[in-house]
């Protein structure tokens, strides 16, 4: 019997800092890379295609759910191993994925302990680490779910969920224009995927935003982390006003038109 195949599959948009070092760290050893493009302007397609000839574009923007099962219908291999552009798989974890995929287990998922840096630090408190993701699994067994935002991949009941050895190196922000840029897109998929179906307040959104903080600088012992751990409480507490403030919004605007 042949071994089992190995793709990774990433969606973009505006990569060109990060595709290559994360391509880098997986061009020897897979079998396959697909790329789903969601509009870039820069140099992502042009650096994308020196990996791959697996490179497609939808400029109709489903949601991260919807975006990452349209990636998967254009692979061909036996399991799919799912990265950022801002990833990059450490040797360790490398090997524990080959060797996973050699074994070719049936009715397993496995996550990856991901270890992320944010502003040139890496944060190991904040509700940040460890930090599992489901990121690999046999191409025909499952898929990610249809949320819009925050999406995961759909474990079936009959499939256990295995930790993988090694690390996922994981480069979030270096500036803040780029959280800005970032957090954006998700604050509003977050909100479209509420609107009618969730209620909120403006003292809603300040009693969110204030237990975030909280949680993130108290609790998840963010104050480890220093002046990066104590600005990222700020910033996810800013966050979550946002988008519940939003959400209010949207229900008040809407009163006011049926009037």
């Amino acid at each position: 019997m042949s071994s089992p195949t190995l793709a990774v599959a990433l969606i973009v948009k505006n990569e060109e800092k990060h595709l290559a070092n994360c391509l880098d760290t997986v061009k020897d050893w897979v079998d396959e890379i697909v790329i789903l493009d969601s509009g870039s302007t820069d140099k992502t397609e042009e650096i994308a295609r020196q990996y791959t000839d697996k490179f497609y574009v939808n400029l109709e923007w489903p949601g991260f759910g919807p975006q990452r099962r349209l990636a998967q219908s254009h692979i061909s291999s036996d399991y799919v191993l799912w990265l950022d552009a801002d990833e990059q798989v450490t040797p360790e974890l490398k090997q524990s994925i080959l060797q996973t995929v050699k074994e070719n287990r049936g009715n397993c998922v496995y996550k990856i302990d991901r270890l992320s840096t944010a502003f040139g630090k890496q944060i190991k408190h904040s509700g940040w680490s460890p930090d599992w993701v489901t990121r690999l699994y046999r191409t025909k067994e499952t898929q990610y779910n249809q949320a819009l935002v925050h999406e995961s991949v759909e474990v079936p009941d009959c499939h256990k969920v295995i930790a993988l050895q090694g690390k996922l190196l994981h480069n979030t922000f270096d500036e803040l224009s780029q959280y800005t840029r970032k957090t954006s897109l998700y604050m509003k998929s977050w909100a479209d995927q509420r609107e009618g179906k969730k209620k909120s307040s403006l003292s809603s959104a300040i009693l969110h935003a204030f237990f975030r903080f909280i949680k993130m600088y108290i609790i998840k012992l963010g104050f480890l982390d220093g002046r990066h751990g104590l600005l990222l409480a700020i910033l996810s507490a800013n966050t979550t006003f946002t988008r519940y403030a939003d959400l209010w919004l949207r229900d008040y605007q809407k009163k006011n038109r049926s009037k």
